[in-house]
């Protein structure tokens, strides 16, 4: 009974379109996202991928693992090589960490295959995030065997008391931590035509609001699913004030 009010209260939409050749056979398809949404609220439930066959006029319909969020939106571009437009859905969580919910769907011959997964991406590598004397924390992938060093030393004092001893010193030790992704952007890098994808994730010190920087991952299809591009990442630090 109470999913029956929630639904009446709310109102099927239309959140997002796109067209393009999606399924190959060079004619132009048609692509929404559709959900459910009421009048007071930006949340979206139920999003759900349309695809009308632009040849046949014929709609399909694909659920997606996660179907609730803020903003859903389409991007349609070629990111396996093969001259056919795949699709991009990003949705925003809405919640206090900044993530993102990211899936790209090939529909060659209207068979839909789920290239990309956001929580496919967050299992594929491990983080250590330890904070280390003299104003240093050390950021490691594991899996790809890279580490950064991230200088703490241009932070406010009242920051750096809270961690360290006038000598540099760790007052005691810290881990912080690695988020799961927060955004994915299409990004054509080699301005072939193919696009790339580029993921972001928030390096946390010791609590959420503490963030360090940002770790980007430039993906690429291999043909079986997106890798970093020869196994390197970057990390991105925002400036302080010098003053």
């Amino acid at each position: 009974m109470q999913h029956y009010f929630r639904r009446q209260a709310e109102t099927a939409v239309v959140t997002a379109f796109a067209h393009g050749d999606v399924n190959g056979d060079s004619i132009t398809d048609y692509v929404y996202l559709t959900g459910y949404q009421s009048t007071d609220s930006p949340y979206v439930t139920g999003i759900t991928l349309i695809i009308q066959d632009g040849r046949t006029q014929q709609f399909y319909s694909i659920p997606l693992i996660t179907n609730t969020g803020y903003q859903p939106r389409l991007f349609l571009g070629d990111f396996t090589g093969n001259g056919i437009d795949n699709i991009l859905i990003s949705m925003d969580s809405g919640g206090s960490g900044g993530f993102g919910y990211y899936y790209v769907y090939a529909f060659l011959n209207n068979q839909p295959s789920l290239l990309f997964n956001y929580e496919t991406f967050d299992s594929l590598f491990t983080y250590t995030v330890t904070y280390q004397n003299d104003y240093k924390v050390n950021v490691t992938n594991e899996t790809l065997a890279l580490s950064f060093i991230i200088d703490l030393s241009n932070r406010s004092e009242d920051y750096l008391s809270e961690i360290y001893a006038d000598d540099g010193t760790l007052l005691t030790p810290i881990q912080g931590s690695v988020s799961g992704l927060n955004q994915l952007y299409p990004v054509d890098f080699n301005g072939d035509g193919v696009y790339e994808l580029f993921a972001f994730q928030r390096v946390i010190g010791r609590y959420n609001a503490d963030g360090l920087g940002l770790i980007q991952t430039p993906l690429s299809w291999n043909g079986q699913q997106f890798t970093p591009f020869s196994n390197q990442q970057y990390l991105a630090v925002s400036g302080q004030s010098s003053e």
